[in-house]
């Protein structure tokens, strides 16, 4: 079976089509949550509003109070990578808000840890059908995390500095990559080829904006479940990598580089191109409404010529098994995963539903999302890292054997062996 139709098939049966505000030291309000007469306040930590049309999820949380009298929501809302942080200290604390956003790369520690509720009892003790749901994921049979929607990550090129640079169309293989990057690069005034970024605080860069170029020419990190990556395909996305470091063509500050600081990097016009969201997309067109970009699959190897895998994430969601009002928080993830409301929130945020029978209407009308929703339809989405255990620990050491490497501590071959090695004694 080709890597694409094993792609497809863990797709599907995986993900379907796929805090901030430290929830203070009163983590999700406790005591304080039942005020005189049984209301209750939720607290919904997520990084998706800052993402969203300006007042969107505020407006969907307005309709869900409207039809649930007694429930507040509490929007607690940041950047993905400050919201990551809050939620892992909030599942440390016990403190984490009653409804909260995931990354599926996240699930498996917080199980471990016992932060979050098991959803398969929540569902059981409503009486909820899950047939519409397009995924769940899930831990020894059990789900904790509801993908809400899905977003594929293509490359994202700023149209007037590639023109500028000589170069008129985005690149489709690596040579044109490089090419592109580099007169980009040359055009001067702190303008930078391609942003990769390598945080080790943050480390989904390896996930989206490393493994993409192996998964780009259907490629793979792993081989049966383990880890693989000392393979060839691996081998060359990485060399690649360290070529264009070498060629300086990549903008400076990568190691302390995270996702919304390559955002900002873009939407500023201080580099050509990165492999972002769609998410995004809202994020660029508001930050900076002069901004001309374009959206197409990311460069495959030369003489590639099959399926590109495609990354993807979703915005998760989950209950904190600290929570005291789960069957209210259920009420909100129903609310949000119904028809129509996750219809709206899906083209909302221009992206794929959660919902089996919800349709988004982003692709007509807007010719960055008919090309994404283009991608997206010829290729398969590939995210090797969701549901594999320490997935963010198996990022960060990547990150910091591909950090040694790329500072010439270590050739593309040691630091791949090294990674294989620390890889291979989490599984």
């Amino acid at each position: 079976m080709s890597n694409g139709a094993l792609a497809r098939r863990r797709f599907l049966a995986l993900l379907g089509v796929s805090a901030l505000a430290l929830t203070a030291a009163c983590g999700n309000g406790g005591d304080d949550d039942t005020a005189a007469g049984g209301d209750v306040t939720l607290e919904f930590s997520q990084w998706w509003e800052p993402e969203l049309p300006e007042g969107s999820l505020r407006a969907l949380m307005d309709e869900f109070e409207e039809q649930n009298p007694g429930i507040t929501v509490e929007l607690l809302s940041g950047p993905y990578a400050s919201t990551k942080e809050q939620v892992v200290a909030g599942a440390a604390a016990g403190t984490m808000s009653d409804v909260v956003g995931l990354d599926g790369a996240w699930v498996s520690d917080f199980v471990k840890q016992g932060s979050i509720a098991s959803l398969t009892d929540v569902m059981g003790e409503a009486g909820y059908d899950d047939s519409q749901l397009a995924a769940q994921i899930q831990i020894d049979g059990a789900t904790y995390m509801i993908p809400v929607v899905n977003f594929v990550y293509p490359l994202l090129t700023n149209d007037q500095l590639l023109a500028d640079a000589g170069i008129d169309a985005p690149p489709t293989n690596r040579t044109e990559f490089a090419e592109a990057a580099s007169a980009v690069n040359d055009l001067g005034d702190d303008v930078s080829g391609w942003a990769l970024p390598l945080s080790l605080e943050a480390p989904n860069g390896v996930q989206n904006d490393v493994m993409s170029w192996v998964w780009a020419s259907g490629g793979s990190m792993l081989a049966d479940g383990q880890p693989a990556v000392t393979n060839a395909e691996v081998t060359s996305a990485t060399e690649y990598i360290a070529e264009l470091w070498e060629a300086g063509v990549i903008a400076p500050g990568s190691f302390t580089m995270k996702e919304q600081d390559k955002v900002e990097e873009f939407t500023n016009g201080r580099v050509g191109m990165v492999i972002s969201s769609l998410a995004h997309v809202n994020t660029l067109r508001e930050s900076n409404p002069e901004l001309e970009f374009s959206v197409s699959a990311i460069p495959a190897e030369d003489s590639y010529t099959g399926e590109r895998g495609i990354p993807y994430a979703s915005w998760g969601i989950g209950i904190a098994e600290n929570s005291e009002h789960k069957a209210e928080a259920w009420k909100l993830v129903e609310f949000l995963m119904s028809e129509s409301v996750n219809s709206e929130l899906s083209s909302l945020a221009n992206a794929f539903p959660g919902n089996t029978e919800s349709v988004p209407d982003f692709v007509e009308g807007d010719p960055v999302f008919a090309d994404a929703f283009e991608i997206y339809s010829s290729g398969y989405p590939e995210n090797e890292f969701t549901g594999l255990p320490v997935a963010e620990e198996l990022m960060r050491m990547f990150g910091e054997e591909l950090q040694r490497t790329l500072n010439g501590d270590q050739s593309v071959d040691e630091g791949l062996e090294a990674a294989q090695a620390r890889w291979s004694a989490e599984f």
